[in-house]
This record gives C-alpha cells, sequence and structure tokens, in this order.
C-alpha cells in the first residue's frame, strides 16, 4: 500500500515515518548494496609482505589480481554483496585459498597470516561456492569486468545501454531508448552512489562509456528502499577501479562499420594514502541514431568525454574523494525520404559538467557515515535549416541540478541497518520554437510560427531506511521510503519495500519473493512548454491539458535460483507490476518535441529466464528468455492533447490496448569456447517478436516516406512490427602478456551477420521511427598495465 501524506504535518509525518519504522524492524541502521574488503597479508612473524591477491565471484561476475604494498595492506572497494573466493599464492608462503563473505557497506577487516612452506602445501579455510548468494534477498543481476571487456562491439554512444539490453526483462526503443518491464522513461543510472534520473539514451544525454566502468548492478524487482523517483529498473554503475601502488591504466582503440572509431585511455596512480585517476574518450560514427529509412541519411555523431578523481585516506576512518567529468555529444538527425530530397539538415548536441565530493567517516567497526554532493549543468540544443520539411524546430533546453545524500549504516546482530536523507533541486529552463515550411501536414488553422520560454525549479526530498536480515537460510530485506516532489504538482508519499529468500542447502538452490510499493515522478522532457498557456494557441478548439502526476503502483516478483551441477545459475522469475498514472510520453502535433503523458493505469506481468555458464571447462556464456504482456487503460490522466488527439482524450474513456513496450518474447544468448588460453570464439543470437505500432497513415504512405523494405517488415493487420532474428559472432586473442600486469587483446565482432532489417519502432518520423544496424563489423584492440 501507499500512503498519500499531502496533507500532513511535518511533526506528524515524521510521528508517521518513526512509527513505520518500528513495524519494520527493532534497531536503528541500516544495509547497503556494496562493501569493502581491507586486507592485511602477513608473514608468521607479523611483518607486512608484499604479495599478489587473487579476488573472485563467480555469482557476481566480479575477478581482480590485487597487489599489497609494503605493509601488506590493500583495499578491495566497490564489491556487490555476495561470496568471494580469495587466493594468496607467493613464493616461500604455502598457498592460501578461502572464502570471506561481503554483507555490510562497513568495510570488512580482513588479515592473512602466511605460512613457510617447506613442502608444496595449501592452507585452505572454508570451500563454499561462488557461483550463488545463498544470503542475497532478491534477483540482482550483474555484469562483471570480464563480460564488459568481452562485449560486442557497440557504435559509439550506447555502449552501456547495450550492456543492459542483454538483461532479461531489458528492451530497446529507437535511439537506445532503455525500458525496463514495460517501462516508459523511468530507467535510473546510479553512477558510483549518485543517482542520475534524467534520460541517458543517446538522443538525450552523453554516454559514460562501458570502458570507463568496473561492473553494473541491475534492479528491477527486490529494489532498496534508498533508490526512488524513477523505479521501472535501477542500474548501478561502478566506475572506481581499485587503488593498486604506483601507476596503472588501459588504453583502447575500436574502429568498424559506418565509420565508427574510438579511442579510450584511463589511467590510475596510488602513492601512500592518494589516488588520483582520469579517463577520457573520444569517438564518431555515421550511424549514431537509429535511422528512420534503410539508406541511414544524415546520421553522423561525434562524442568526448573526460574525468578526474582524487580520493585521500586522510586516516584509518576518514576518507574523501572528489570527481569531475565532462561529457558531449553532436549529432545529426537522421531523415526520411522526402526531407532528404529536400535538402533538410537538423543537428542536435548534448553536453554535460558534473562534479562530485564524498566524505566517508568509520566511527567504529560496526558505523559508518557518508555524505556525498553532486553539482551539474546539462544543455540540450536542436536546430534546423531553411529546407527542413515539414517543420523548422529549434530548441535549447537546459537544467542545472544540486544534489546532497547523507547516510548511516550500522551492523546490529542479524541486522544491517542504513539509514539516509537525500535532496535534490533540478532547475529547468526551456526555448523552444518553430517555423512551419508544408503547412499540408497539419491541421488547419495551426499557426505557422510558434515560440516559448520559461524556467521552474523541480523540488524533491526523501527519507530511507532499511534493514537486511539474516536469520538462519533466511534473508530479509525490508525498508520504507518517504517522497516529496514539486513541480508542476506538489505530492508526498511513503512508500515500503520487502524482499525475502529461502536457501535450501540439499538442491543448492533459493526460493525468493519481492514487493515494491513505488512513487515514480514525471519525465522533465518539455514538461513546462507542454503545460504552458503558450501551447494553447496551436489549437484552441480542440485541446486538452491535464496536470502530469506521479506514477504510483505495485510491483511484483516471485522466483528460483538454482545451481546446476556446480557450474551453471538458472534464474526463473515471474513479475506483476500495476501501476496508476502510468506514465508515457507524445509529441507536439508533427514536431519532434516530445513531452509526459500518463494514462489511467497499466498491467505488466510475465516470465524471465537466464542460465548463467561462468566457466564450464573450455565453455562459458549465457541464454536469457522474457515473455511480457503489457496493457493501459483509458483515460488518459496527464498530458497535453491538440486536435484529434485532444478529441479522442475525451472520447475514448473506457477500454485497454498494448502498452508502447508490450513486445511479447525477447531472447539474448551467448555460447563462449576457449579454443587456446589465448584464444576464444563466440557466437550468439538475438530474437525480439516485434512492438505494437500506431499510424495514422496507409501502407502508400509508408511506401511514399519509408521504402519497400519497411513497408515489408509491417503487419498493419495485428499493428505490430514483425519479428527479428540476428545471429552475431566474436572472436578474441591476447596478444601480449607479462605477469598479471600487462596485457594486450584484440577482439573482432560481426553483428546481425544474417542482415535482417531491423524495425525497432514504427509509428512516422516524429513518434519513433527507429532501425536497427544493419549487418556490421567492429574490432577493438585493449592493454591494460
Amino acid at each position: 500500500m501507499i500512503i498519500e501524506v499531502q496533507h500532513l504535518s511535518p511533526a506528524k509525518l515524521l510521528t508517521l515515518y518513526l512509527a513505520v519504522l518500528c513495524l519494520v524492524s527493532g534497531g536503528v541502521y541500516g544495509q547497503a548494496n556494496h562493501g569493502e574488503l581491507r586486507l592485511h597479508v602477513t608473514d608468521p612473524s607479523g611483518g607486512g609482505v608484499r604479495a599478489t591477491v587473487h579476488l573472485s565471484s563467480e555469482a557476481n561476475q566480479y575477478r581482480a589480481d590485487l597487489e599489497t604494498d609494503k605493509q601488506g595492506r590493500v583495499d578491495a572497494a566497490r564489491l556487490p554483496y555476495g561470496i568471494y573466493r580469495l587466493d594468496v599464492d607467493q613464493a616461500g608462503f604455502a598457498a592460501v585459498s578461502e572464502t570471506i563473505s561481503i554483507r555490510s557497506s562497513i568495510p570488512l577487516k580482513h588479515s592473512i597470516a602466511l605460512r613457510l612452506a617447506t613442502v608444496e602445501e595449501t592452507i585452505s579455510v572454508q570451500a563454499a561456492s561462488t557461483l550463488i548468494d545463498p544470503e542475497q534477498p532478491g534477483n540482482v543481476d550483474q555484469v562483471g569486468a570480464t563480460s564488459i571487456q568481452r562485449r560486442l562491439g557497440s557504435i559509439p554512444g550506447r555502449s552501456l545501454q547495450d550492456l543492459v539490453n542483454s538483461q532479461p526483462g531489458w528492451l530497446f526503443e529507437g535511439n537506445a531508448v532503455l525500458h525496463p518491464r514495460g517501462s516508459e522513461n523511468q530507467t535510473q543510472f546510479v553512477v558510483d552512489g549518485i543517482p542520475l534520473t534524467d534520460n541517458r539514451s543517446p538522443s538525450f544525454g552523453p554516454e559514460i562509456g562501458a570502458d570507463d566502468v568496473e561492473s553494473l548492478s541491475i534492479y528491477t524487482a527486490g529494489i532498496p528502499a534508498e533508490y526512488g523517483r524513477k523505479l521501472g529498473g535501477v542500474v548501478e554503475v561502478n566506475t572506481e577501479r581499485n587503488a593498486q601502488p604506483g601507476f596503472h591504466g588501459d588504453l583502447g582503440l575500436a574502429g568498424g562499420s559506418f565509420g565508427s572509431g574510438s579511442a579510450f585511455a584511463q589511467g590510475q596512480y596510488t602513492s601512500g594514502k592518494n589516488t588520483l585517476g582520469a579517463s577520457a574518450s573520444g569517438g564518431r560514427t555515421d550511424h549514431y541514431l537509429n535511422p528512420v529509412v534503410p539508406q541511414n541519411y544524415s546520421n553522423r555523431g561525434t562524442l568526448g568525454d573526460f574525468s578526474g578523481r582524487f580520493e585521500r585516506d586522510v586516516t584509518s576512518n576518514d576518507r574523501v574523494s572528489m570527481t569531475v567529468r565532462h561529457e558531449l555529444s553532436r549529432y545529426d538527425i537522421p531523415n526520411e525520404l522526402i526531407q532528404q530530397a529536400a535538402g533538410q539538415r537538423q543537428t542536435a548536441d548534448n553536453i554535460e559538467t558534473m562534479g562530485i565530493a564524498s566524505y566517508e567517516h568509520t566511527f567504529s567497526p560496526r558505523t559508518l557515515a557518508r555524505f556525498a554532493g553532486m553539482v551539474r549543468e546539462n544543455a540540450n540544443d536542436f536546430n534546423s535549416n531553411p529546407e527542413s520539411t515539414p517543420v523548422e524546430v529549434f530548441q535549447h533546453n537546459r537544467f542545472r541540478e544540486g544534489y546532497f545524500r547523507a547516510t548511516l549504516t550500522a551492523s546490529r546482530g542479524i541486522h544491517e541497518w542504513k539509514t539516509g536523507f537525500e535532496s535534490d533541486n533540478t532547475f529547468l529552463h526551456e526555448n523552444t520554437s518553430y517555423e512551419i515550411t508544408d503547412p499540408s501536414r497539419f491541421d488547419d488553422g495551426t499557426p505557422l510560427t510558434f515560440g516559448f520560454a520559461g524556467e521552474r525549479p523541480d523540488l524533491e526530498q526523501s527519507i530511507f531506511v532499511q534493514d537486511l536480515i539474516h536469520l538462519g537460510k533466511w534473508s530479509i530485506n525490508a525498508g520504507l521510503r518517504w517522497d516529496h516532489y514539486q513541480l508542476l504538482v506538489n505530492r508526498q508519499s511513503v512508500q515500503p519495500r520487502f524482499a525475502i529468500s529461502r536457501h535450501f542447502d540439499s538442491t543448492d538452490s533459493i526460493l525468493h519473493f519481492s514487493y515494491d510499493r513505488v512513487f515514480q515522478t514525471p519525465s522533465s522532457q518539455n514538461i513546462l512548454l507542454s503545460s504552458s498557456a503558450e501551447i494553447e494557441a496551436l489549437d484552441p478548439t480542440a485541446f486538452l491539458r491535464l496536470p502530469v502526476e506521479p506514477s504510483v503502483g505495485d510491483y511484483f516478483e516471485g522466483g528460483w535460483t538454482q545451481s546446476v551441477l556446480g557450474k551453471a545459475k538458472l534464474d526463473v522469475n515471474y513479475f506483476r507490476r500495476v501501476v496508476n498514472n502510468f506514465a508515457d510520453d507524445d509529441q507536439v502535433e508533427n514536431t519532434s518535441i516530445s513531452f509526459p503523458i500518463s494514462f489511467r493505469k497499466a498491467i505488466v506481468y510475465g516470465a524471465e529466464g537466464k542460465l548463467d555458464i561462468p566457466a564450464w571447462r573450455k565453455v562459458s556464456g549465457f541464454l536469457s528468455y522474457s515473455y511480457q504482456v503489457g496493457n493501459s487503460w483509458n483515460p488518459v490522466t496527464g498530458g497535453l492533447f491538440l486536435g484529434d488527439s485532444a478529441t479522442d482524450a475525451t472520447t475514448n474513456l473506457t477500454g485497454h490496448f498494448p502498452s508502447t513496450q508490450d513486445q511479447r518474447n525477447t531472447l539474448r544468448g551467448q555460447v563462449r569456447y576457449q579454443a587456446h588460453p589465448r584464444f576464444w570464439m563466440a557466437g550468439g543470437v538475438q530474437y525480439d517478436s516485434g512492438l505494437p505500432f500506431e499510424f495514422d497513415g496507409d501502407p502508400d504512405t509508408v511506401l511514399a516516406q519509408y521504402g519497400r523494405q519497411v513497408l515489408d517488415r509491417i503487419n498493419f493487420d495485428r499493428g505490430r512490427i514483425l519479428p527479428a532474428f540476428q545471429v552475431n559472432a566474436s572472436a578474441g586473442a591476447e596478444l601480449y602478456r607479462r605477469g598479471d600486469k600487462v596485457n594486450v587483446r584484440l577482439q573482432a565482432d560481426g553483428q546481425n551477420l544474417n542482415n535482417v532489417l531491423d524495425v525497432i519502432d514504427f509509428g512516422g518520423l516524429f513518434s519513433g521511427n527507429a532501425i536497427g544496424p544493419p549487418r556490421s563489423f567492429f574490432v577493438r584492440l585493449t592493454g591494460t598495465f
């Protein structure tokens, strides 16, 4: 249930918060999602030893080779919760192999005392498998460094989105816009602990490239209470490298089809208590967005980014860090046949600058506090030349954001508590204008010119508490969150979250269930324009405008995780989502200006399965499948509607229809074979059964604007795009290696080898037409030192 509290005083609100908190558990503090290992390796006399430590977890796809300093100390940060294997093999000492469990964001201090080896021997202290995590209360998809390194090549601007799209429950609309379990504009990226809730697809925001990422943790259910506002899916992005003595880094070059090319460099230097790191990348391609016709007209894009990070352990209990990041992308907007013949050229750019500062203090081995703040500025521009048809569009939108977060974590017996507060203040600025160049494509009476400029703050605050409980074979994550949202409407909500699992030793399996109450804020894209008084001038005779309310809903998931012969992991989940004020988007007339709308409710349900094989002899890989059904219910409850759309909105008051993300069957898979210790090959498949579409036209219109190839991929009788099946292949080789520190790798990828015309979206140029890449090839050369 959700408790609406917009009419409660702050004192009553706090009382309610504390009262419900007492129902959740009996402690005071809480848990997090990542921990830290502080390891100390000593010789028999207690002195520090320089040694190489191998740390791995199959469940989390984590593998790292760490080098201790001269005192024998090394830290491994940002470890996803789970079981890890620790191996130390140092000349002159007996090899050590043991397992440890990371369950708290409070750093775990662990010591290993090496023994002198008189004969060849290994000291084994535990033999627990790391394939599944018996104490994980819900299902979390992990993408580790090895999967990121060996990913399929991507068109510049979407490497991170491609990684997320390989997971069950996720699918693309045009231009790599991610949609988790039927949600629209409800994906949240949490970058090194800082939530980014705006649209991060190539056409809306600059990319954080996969080469700059160490690991991903992906939630579509069992979402911790510390996350809110955008909850279709949460992607935790970790870009932080472990601090290793001296200078270390990565270099990469990539190129391939469509004139694509990119370069990446990252370096980090650690000396004593200080770590300084920097990364930079750049790329270009002639296939930046998804084109609207197979000819791929006017689709050039260039992008680049730079980031710098400084961290200092002020004392053994205090750590400060600062990060700056600057990203930009400039690109063309693809033309259809008529626009290309007319000489249209439309261009856009996204520029973002961000600064983050954090402070961490450990009060005791069981209590930790963290404070973090972020400021950023994001600007989006859209321009058109005079030959643009049917309309010249100009936009200069930007926002400035200030974010602050404070959390307190503590361990008390079987409880791992976390409580915190966050404040996010975003100042929106919008400036939009257009000039119609082909009036025949618009309703009679539509003004030939239009302009709007406006600004307004978006103020959001939250308080949360969560408790991770380990009780024998049972694990429970119980949480409570309060959110306040103030932009066009002023709303507050309290949301309980609950996840529980039971591990069965006899079968090495886990049964889990989760419930999430969610409160999701509307997309801010052009929300001031669509709510303005000026917009009514576009069609004063047929006009409907309703305030866009936050979405509220209930997420349910039940599932089973099974270890298969100790070599593979099978996850099977059933989910159901019921969401009121279901978020969607629409366009202003026949332009590319989109804005949020909402429907009375939506129900999305389905089943997902994933088989992971980390390493079975020489074979590894995965196979994932998603079945999903999504329907939306009339009437509309929020947004702007003009002309015929306004008439439809006021007359269609009952009934339901397939949601725009209602793709019934989605399959992804890859099998990798290690033919030689330094050479591997892989093959993969991708199947999409096709999205529904709406088009105000007939096949002849499609033929004139988009051509025969697109028309042949559309089923007008069913109102769906035809299915697409694609075949991919990869091969990689290690060209050079020196110890555990230096290696050079080469990888070649072929995608859509059967060259199917992949129509992702269809609905006309300005409402989502998008075609995936044809047969393409990429090569990537990377080095680590």
